[in-house]
């Protein structure tokens, strides 16, 4: 990408100097017309670096988004080949070996954890297409958002760690009902919570709470994790883009996820807020009206 800008730059200084040039030559052949030169000059000069500004805000917008499309094509791989891998040892080593009945199942489970990760990333790439493409409807009907929230929490949910907590502490609200997508925001919680439990230590506690207050319905996703700077957080909902710099981030992910949370969102003119936690991490909240 560096190639488009040298050229911008040269063209630029050529036509800045021509532009001089030619103003130089007819004020020296009629001297009385300074001021009509310098006035029609000035204009001109104006016009050139407005129109020079708006083309490098472009072209460079259009290298970030190169890059971020880049690193996404990386971190879409390794997202594949890690899931994948995982499930042909575990399946090799049943094959191969005499394991117990715990221990069969075990690895299952894990398989299973494997391929629902594979599943959320999948829908997570069609959605975006599709959104991409105009071409989902968003179908709308009533239904249960306490139970859609509590089910994608038991999914992620790491049952134990060393010291006896629950990665996951949810507060739902019952029989909490909205009108919308069920499809898509399964899609919205999913990844709010997903990002939650990346972005914080292990056995660090990420808060999940679903509950009405006049006559609207939040819902609030805190962690306690690296949090996001304020120089970051206008930029977090655009596609492709990812916290943190690209060449220290160890953190899993695509850069889709808070993109499809945003335009469901809107979609279903629902507003989401971003402020930090104390005394570390994010907090995501989401207003139905």
């Amino acid at each position: 990408m560096k190639k488009p800008f040298v050229i911008f730059y040269f063209l630029m200084i050529y036509a800045l100097a021509e532009l001089f040039w030619w103003g130089i030559l007819l004020i020296r052949a009629r001297p009385s017309s300074v001021p009509m030169i310098g006035g029609e000059l000035s204009v001109f000069v104006f016009i050139l670096l407005v129109g020079a500004y708006s083309l490098h805000k472009s072209i460079n917008k259009e290298r970030q988004l190169h890059l971020r499309q880049k690193n996404f094509l990386l971190s879409v791989t390794h997202e594949l080949k890690s899931p994948l891998a995982s499930i042909k040892l575990f399946l090799q080593t049943m094959q191969k070996r005499h394991l117990t009945v715990e221990q069969r199942n075990s690895f299952l489970d894990k398989c299973l954890q494997d391929i629902e990760r594979l599943d959320d990333l999948v829908e997570n790439m069609l959605i975006a297409s599709k959104i991409d493409n105009q071409t989902y409807t968003f179908p709308k009907e009533k239904f249960n958002l306490s139970l859609l929230v509590d089910g994608v929490v038991n999914r992620l949910q790491i049952n134990k760690c060393d010291n006896n907590q629950q990665t996951i502490n949810a507060e739902i609200e019952p029989q909490v009902e909205i009108v919308g997508d069920k499809f898509t925001l399964t899609s919205v919680v999913t990844n709010l919570i997903e990002n939650a439990v990346k972005y914080s230590g292990p056995c660090e506690a990420v808060d999940v709470k679903l509950f009405r207050k006049d006559d609207e319905v939040h819902l609030m996703v805190a962690d306690h994790g690296i949090g996001i700077a304020d120089n970051e957080k206008p930029h977090i909902f655009d596609k492709f883009y990812r916290v943190g710099n690209e060449d220290t981030r160890n953190t899993k992910g695509t850069g889709l996820g808070l993109f499809i949370v945003k335009t469901v969102l809107d979609k279903h003119e629902a507003t989401i807020n971003i402020r930090d936690n104390r005394p570390k991490g994010s907090v995501f909240e989401v207003v139905f009206g």
